[in-house]
């Protein structure tokens, strides 16, 4: 059995290994897409297989497992009728309802998570409590990719990271900045842009007076808030 992991090849059915040469799929393999990880895992505990993946960036993206065409039909079969039964609906159903429950615990953990990192004056109260709202539903979706996802670093590091994250796109126009193609440059603008986000959010812990225009008061719809504080 192989657990190696190859990256697409130059022509069809082929693979190309980490010391760079190019493999040809053995005859009567097909290549299984992502996306069905109960099948994926029961096909690579089933036999020989070849995991296929490709480097985009920083990350690695699946493009699924070669392996035997039988043993992939003959798996998918089994999946199929054990999927037909009313003991795995109950039991995909109690699943789906963990998961939600998961979902909704770790979302209020996370908000508050970031309102304790905000630490607002008590007059923008309300300001942090929809901010965090905001950060919370952009960064905490399943999926979604963002560093509120990730498990390496403590809820208090991913809540400071998703706000400067929030920020630099919904405060600054860096989204519309042209960045020279440099080695390097896009993650100094990134480190400038926080420096000057953690700046504006040390106003509103300070409890200073803040004009309407403010990026972030505008951005997260101060207005609706202003019976905080009157803001000048």
């Amino acid at each position: 059995m192989s657990d190696r992991t190859y990256t697409p090849g130059p022509m069809p059915n082929t693979v190309r290994g980490e010391d760079g040469n190019v493999l040809t799929v053995p005859t009567g393999w097909v290549l299984l897409p992502p996306g069905d990880a109960a099948l994926t895992r029961r096909v690579k505990a089933a036999g020989d297989h070849w995991v296929v993946a490709e480097k985009k960036g920083r990350k690695l993206f699946s493009r699924g497992i070669w392996a035997m065409s039988a043993t992939i039909e003959r798996i998918r079969g089994e999946l199929e009728a054990e999927r037909s039964t009313e003991s795995f609906a109950k039991r995909k159903t109690a699943d789906a309802k963990r998961r939600d429950q998961a979902q909704a615990q770790y979302v209020g953990d996370f908000k508050e998570a970031v309102v304790s990192f905000l630490g607002f004056h008590p007059r923008y109260a309300k300001l942090a409590e929809r901010l965090a709202r905001a950060v919370a539903n952009h960064a905490t979706p399943v999926g979604s990719g963002t560093v509120a996802r990730t498990k390496r670093i403590p809820i208090e590091q991913r809540a400071e990271a998703a706000v400067i994250a929030w920020m630099r796109h919904e405060t600054t126009g860096y989204d519309k900045m042209e960045i020279p193609r440099i080695r390097g440059k896009r993650r100094q603008v990134r480190r400038e842009m926080a420096q000057r986000s953690q700046e504006l959010l040390d106003r509103y812990r300070r409890g200073a007076e803040l004009s309407e225009q403010c990026p972030l008061w505008v951005a997260v719809g101060g207005r609706d808030t202003e019976a905080d504080s009157e803001v000048g």
